[in-house]
């Protein structure tokens, strides 16, 4: 198989979600470190201006947002599944659920307790302004702690709950997409306030949880490559086949000119020409003069689609 090649930073907690993922597949994969804060010059010529974090690299195929990256993943390498067999869908939705509903409230805690002028720094905090669309304020984000604190707690606890009756991950025996979904947010806690922040020392279960998840996505092997590699690979490289379903009710055709651009944050379009179309993804080809010809893939779910 084309090598597995994702590109990150250390402290993305999306990145992680799919670090994790990789661990629990076992998988060998090639890492590349990007910059946190934009400029990004050796990532956009993969994407065409997409600029979150992380993305995946199968040769001249490009993957976009991490509900993509994991299911991906999981058709490559079907073994161990992220999708417990008769709740495949159950799965997915929860781990929707989590990235659209706990990671906001989840950073929240973070920004609002570490001292982001020491530990970011002006140039992240321009970035993310300019990424979220609004004044990137520290002083906000500490008033707003009691909230932000007070929602995680509400939420996370209906995790808690799950593990109530004993089962060592959210949907059973195996870590499934949505465990990894969860991790994403309690390891960036973890990792930014501490191991028993609040409101994780209220919750007992999820720390338990997320010791057994941290164990459990030790597999699989790490190598790092440079950013100049990973794009000399996807010139040498042709995407793969996709095709464009005739029967979709957007009534999108192959060969149509589109952007493609996230709902929430980070809203640059992607412009492209359709040829890969599925009920959950959407595939733009694209030509750039240091990667050559490449696909982009996004999922459907949380992006908007526009005639460009």
């Amino acid at each position: 198989m084309t090598d597995i090649i994702l590109h990150h930073y250390a402290v993305s907690p999306f990145a992680e979600k799919a670090r994790i993922g990789l661990g629990l597949k076992r998988a060998d994969w090639l890492s590349v470190d990007i910059p946190s804060v934009m400029p990004k010059p050796d990532l956009m010529p993969l994407t065409g201006g997409y600029r979150k974090t992380p993305v995946l690299q199968i040769g001249a195929d490009i993957y976009c947002d991490t509900q993509l990256i994991m299911m991906e993943l999981e058709r490559r390498l079907p073994t161990p599944s992220f999708l417990p067999k008769g709740r495949e869908g159950e799965a997915r939705a929860l781990a929707l659920w989590i990235d659209r509903s706990i990671f906001g409230p989840a950073v929240g805690v973070v920004m609002s307790q570490v001292p982001v002028d020491e530990r970011f720094g002006e140039a992240f905090k321009k970035d993310r302004s300019e990424f979220s669309g609004r004044s990137f304020d520290p002083e906000r984000m500490k008033a707003a702690l009691p909230i932000v604190r007070d929602q995680t707690y509400a939420l996370m606890s209906l995790a808690e709950t799950m593990l109530a009756d004993g089962r060592p991950f959210l949907l059973g025996d195996t870590p499934s997409l949505a465990d990894c979904a969860l991790y994403n947010p309690v390891w960036f806690i973890q990792q930014q306030v501490g191991p028993t922040a609040s409101p994780l020392d209220r919750l007992p279960r999820i720390i338990a949880w997320a010791a057994r998840m941290t164990e459990a996505g030790k597999g699989g092997t790490r190598r790092e490559l440079a950013a100049s590699d990973a794009l000399a690979i996807a010139k040498a490289a042709n995407p793969e086949p996709t095709s464009v379903a005739t029967d979709d009710p957007s009534g999108l055709k192959a060969g149509q000119t589109l952007t493609v651009t996230p709902d929430d944050t980070g809203r640059v379009p992607v412009t492209g020409t359709l040829v890969g179309l599925t009920a959950d993804r959407i595939s733009l080809a694209r030509c750039d003069e240091r990667v050559g010809d490449v696909v982009v893939h996004f999922p459907r779910a949380g992006f908007f689609v526009t005639p460009a």
